[in-house]
């Protein structure tokens, strides 16, 4: 996952908030499911998807296809933070009421304190603004053509397709399982919430997400942790005025909440990684300064693809980083696992 930093300068620290909603769920899952690229890499097979599409009703079968078009989804998660609804009428009733130019500045990605002006003037049809945002972000998979959709589109035409792929969502994927989906959230919240009773702002984040080591940055004062089942086991990134969003993957025993002896996935694959007398000797060997492959290779006497393995293993559960070729070891992840276990024990 790439996160977008605007400069180096840094806070202090953050203060950590929790929401969990139906209606993110239903954005996230509409987002999930006209993903298509990614879904070989999701907890749920490629099959899952293929069949979930396929047995939707026509109405929502053309709202998605619209959703992989436009990026609509978006939007939905756009709207989802300018107005906390309770349920998905009061969602309609505000989608309805937004005037078009703030239906359009909600729906523009927020792209840093400089260019809210620019996005200002561009959601009021100041399509110079229009451009501006489109060339910030040249960069960027898919926003300077989303930025143009939403700049050029009709909102009458948009509203009605917000309105209608919200609620078929709603009405034929999430609303059959709507109580435990609820319960899995709120469950996952308070462990959560009980957790950071003993971390700071940065380890509970990491924590959380099973991994992202977020640090402070200019002008985010808060760090908001959406619980999220449908786009496992992928963290999703957003950003809100003064705010940095992940929508993180709910833990194994969030969701078998009956079975109190099944532990998370990445307790497990913690102690499996470190259940191998080479991986350890690596684990140390980070511990005491970073590597390259090629430095491993050497202090090790094994080969390079052997090296690969164990690496893509400690990688696979968020104890070591990579980034340019050097590794290094999450001294905190390693830290951490001996609370995790007590956490898991006295559960």
């Amino acid at each position: 996952m790439k996160l977008l930093n605007i400069t180096n300068r840094k806070r202090e620290s953050y203060q950590v908030s929790f929401r969990h909603s139906l209606l993110l769920e239903c954005a996230l899952g509409i987002a999930a499911v006209t993903n298509t690229p990614l879904h070989d890499s999701m907890e749920k097979s490629k099959a899952y998807w293929s069949n979930l599409r396929g047995n939707v009703s026509a109405e929502l079968e053309a709202a998605l296809d619209y959703v992989e078009k436009h990026n609509t989804w978006k939007t939905l998660l756009q709207l989802c933070h300018y107005h906390h609804c309770e349920d998905l009428l009061e969602f309609l009733s505000f989608i309805e009421e937004l005037e078009d130019s703030q239906l359009k500045f909600f729906s523009l990605p927020y792209l840093g304190k400089e260019m809210q002006e620019r996005r200002k003037l561009a959601s009021e049809g100041d399509m110079v603004a229009c451009r501006d945002l489109m060339e910030g972000t040249s960069e960027h998979n898919f926003f300077p053509k989303y930025i143009q959709f939403i700049c050029e589109t009709d909102t009458v035409q948009l509203k009605n397709h917000l309105k209608t792929v919200m609620t078929k969502w709603y009405e034929e994927i999430v609303q059959p399982s709507e109580l435990e989906i609820c319960e899995m959230l709120e469950r996952d919240v308070a462990s959560k919430q009980e957790m950071g009773k003993k971390l700071t702002s940065e380890q509970l984040v990491e924590w959380a997400t099973g991994g992202i080591d977020y640090r402070a940055e200019p002008n985010v004062q808060e760090v908001l942790l959406v619980p999220q089942q449908i786009y496992r086991p992928w963290n999703i990134e957003a950003d809100k005025e003064g705010t940095k969003i992940f929508y993180y993957p709910v833990a194994d025993e969030s969701i078998a909440s009956n079975d109190r002896y099944t532990p998370d996935h990445f307790l497990v694959a913690k102690y499996k990684a470190l259940g191998d007398e080479a991986r350890l000797r690596m684990v140390k060997l980070l511990s005491e300064k970073e590597c390259t492959l090629q430095e491993l290779t050497g202090l090790l006497d094994l080969g390079k693809s052997t090296i690969h393995h164990h690496l893509k293993i400690l990688r696979a559960a968020k104890l070591v980083d990579s980034k340019d070729g050097v590794y290094t070891l999450r001294k905190q992840a390693v830290h951490h696992m001996e609370d995790d276990l007590q956490r898991y024990l006295d559960r």
